[in-house]
């Protein structure tokens, strides 16, 4: 039965419905056409999908909404189900996310970013590899089942919202989270991913007293008060990388990145300026409480900025997440990738945020575990090759099929 699904995956095929749903825009805070076309797509291989409304204005007011950044008035999810064989098996999710991030202003190769080009190999656009082309990898993979998992259900859930922090996979497991483990696709390289690092989205705002530029010295300069914050926080973050406990972590470069990714000040050349606003991305180390590392850039904020700033927490609040490297459903993942790498997968943590850490959250073990490429994610000619999409296929296959 496993070679018999394994053997229905087409490659041709599945490159074909990725650069469909890669043509339908859907940057974060408008994604419904893009999860109606998921469905579509789903209807063509056989596969019931059922499109669902979530309830914005309630999600925003749970008291763990995630948070948001980008603006919107609806939020829709998509769910692909494939029956079990026993009623009593243990159910299964597959969960991916349509929403992708702004093109940008630079010019693309292969048509622009909306193209969905299939071109040397590779599916090229934004979203193709961050994720519709493992979203769509996941689709194929559950369409050659057969109609029939072999054990328990097996899901497909499809979200919005998530490079804003969340709230469609959120809003996903408010509505259903009896399941008994989550695999997501995202692209780590063929990694297997048991422990992300969280993010806070943060701005401050530095107050001065302006004055003309030929009476300086009566005014008071707010970027020269942010300059002793700036170097606080890069101190914070060479504090933070200097002894980090978690195995996983502690291999990466970086692990818990902190950047001012955003400064605006001043009004007028020849003004002193009264007023810098800075934003900026804050890290939660994993195992670490969001308002723990929030607090401990409020304070390191504070003692730098001589009661002059006021610092705010807005927009994506990423915890962390993590699941044990040798629990089962992990060692099944990674049994599932290395059969298609032909050697053993290794274990992997990340500095960036995901939904992982909301399956986490609630219990249910969840690794990701997806194609080459996050270099790509976000950058200009993003692009994924579909011989990796072809491996994640098979790999969720294995991966079902081992979820006994």
């Amino acid at each position: 039965m496993l070679d018999a699904a394994l053997g229905r995956l087409d490659a041709e095929a599945l490159a074909r419905d990725v650069a469909a749903l890669v043509r339908v825009p859907s940057v974060t805070g408008d994604e419904r056409a893009a999860l109606e076309r998921l469905g579509e797509l789903a209807g063509a291989l056989g596969l019931e999908a059922e499109l669902h409304r979530h309830d914005l204005a309630g999600l925003r007011a749970h008291p763990d909404h995630p948070g948001e950044e980008a603006p919107r008035d609806e939020l829709f999810g998509l769910t692909v189900t494939v029956p079990g064989t026993r009623a009593d098996g243990p159910r299964l999710a597959i969960d991916g996310h349509v929403d992708v991030v702004p093109p940008g202003s630079a010019s693309w190769a292969h048509g622009g970013p909306w193209s969905g080009a299939v071109a040397g190999g590779f599916v090229h656009g934004r979203g193709s590899v961050d994720m519709k082309g493992p979203v769509v990898a996941a689709l194929h993979a559950l369409a050659a089942l057969g109609g029939r998992a072999p054990h328990g259900e097996a899901v497909l859930v499809a979200v919005a919202s998530e490079e804003d922090g969340g709230l469609g996979t959120f809003a996903a497991l408010e509505r259903d989270s009896a399941f008994a483990g989550c695999l997501i696709p995202e692209p780590t390289g063929f990694d297997v991913v048991c422990a992300q690092a969280g993010a806070l989205t943060f701005e401050g705002t530095v107050r001065g007293v302006s004055a003309h530029a030929a009476h300086r010295l009566e005014g008071v300069s707010a970027i020269d008060r942010y300059l002793p914050i700036h170097a606080a926080l890069a101190a914070h973050e060479r504090a933070l990388n200097a002894r980090v406990e978690h195995p996983l972590m502690r291999a990466l470069g970086l692990p818990y990145p902190l950047l001012v990714g955003r400064i605006a000040a001043g009004e007028w050349s020849s003004s002193v300026p009264d007023r810098l606003v800075f934003e900026g991305r804050a890290p939660v180390r994993v195992g670490e409480a969001p308002a723990d590392a929030r607090a401990a850039v409020e304070a390191v904020v504070a003692g730098a900025g001589d009661g002059a700033v006021d610092l705010r927490f807005s927009g994506g609040q990423f915890a962390s997440g993590e699941t044990a490297p040798d629990h089962p459903f992990a060692r099944l993942v990674r049994a599932a990738v290395g059969a298609e790498m032909g050697r053993e997968a290794r274990v992997a943590g990340v500095p960036w945020g995901a939904d992982m850490r909301l399956w986490c959250a609630r219990g249910i073990p969840c690794v990701m575990a997806g194609p080459p490429g996050i270099e790509l994610a976000h950058a200009v000619d993003e692009r994924v090759a579909v011989g990796d999409l072809v491996k994640v296929a098979r790999a969720i296959v294995r991966v079902v099929f081992g979820f006994a």
